[in-house]
């Protein structure tokens, strides 16, 4: 699937959403995202949340009633997994350093609640595309990329999200997010020649600062009485 698709198929689901919602005059409320990931890949024999990443985008909070929104973002969102090497003296050169980068343009919607406007607590689901991926084991880069089916171009995750009032419209917000279906299947061995397969699944946390556009307007507007 080329680039173009993709932004064809994120703006179609947005519009979808908005179709959806009761038109009766919403204030939407804009998002501007630029976040910090720690993530790690279950299943891949590499433990904790080691590998950092960037998550920058932008986001649609659409007001569904008094406390209640739905959002929708647009995110670049950098995951995949690192290990240092563990075994370099090793003369067969296996290392067990690792190495794992992948980038999703991703688009998650969530239901939010706010309360007394400074906490707001928030799941739902997300949709991400594969657009690079590169793997190095032992210091030696493999085959893998985006497009040769090592990893399953489509990952669906669930997601929990708090945010908090930083200062007016600036919130600090955590997200954790993880594969709801197998990213990929792997078969490993060892020295002793036994052989075992693990599915494996993206886990994250995300540390975002987000910047709202037409908040207060947007609370007015759903706290005014309707005629």
């Amino acid at each position: 699937m080329n680039r173009k698709l993709i932004f064809q198929m994120l703006i179609f689901a947005g519009l979808l959403l908005l179709m959806a919602l009761p038109a009766k005059s919403q204030i939407i409320k804009g998002e501007i995202i630029a976040g910090f990931n720690l993530s790690q890949v279950d299943g891949d024999e590499v433990y904790g949340y080691k590998k950092g990443g960037l998550q920058l985008g932008l986001g649609a909070m659409i007001p569904i009633a008094d406390k209640w929104d739905i959002s929708i973002e647009t995110l670049y969102n950098e995951k995949g997994a690192i290990e240092k090497a563990q075994y370099p003296m090793q003369a067969d050169s296996t290392t067990g350093e690792y190495k794992l980068y992948l980038n999703y343009l991703e688009v998650p919607v969530l239901i939010h609640f706010t309360d007394k406007e400074f906490i707001t607590v928030g799941a739902g689901f997300s949709w991400g595309r594969l657009v690079s991926a590169k793997e190095f084991e032992h210091g030696r880069q493999t085959i893998t990329n985006a497009v040769n089916g090592v990893y399953d171009p489509n990952d669906f995750n669930v997601l929990i999200d708090l945010r908090m009032r930083l200062y007016k419209q600036l919130k600090i917000n955590f997200r954790y997010q993880y594969s709801l279906a197998k990213i990929r299947e792997r078969e490993y061995s060892s020295s002793q020649g036994s052989t075992w397969k693990r599915n494996q699944y993206n886990n994250l946390l995300t540390f975002r600062l987000v910047y709202m556009f037409n908040e207060e307007r947007s609370q007015r507007n759903i706290k005014a009485p309707k005629l």
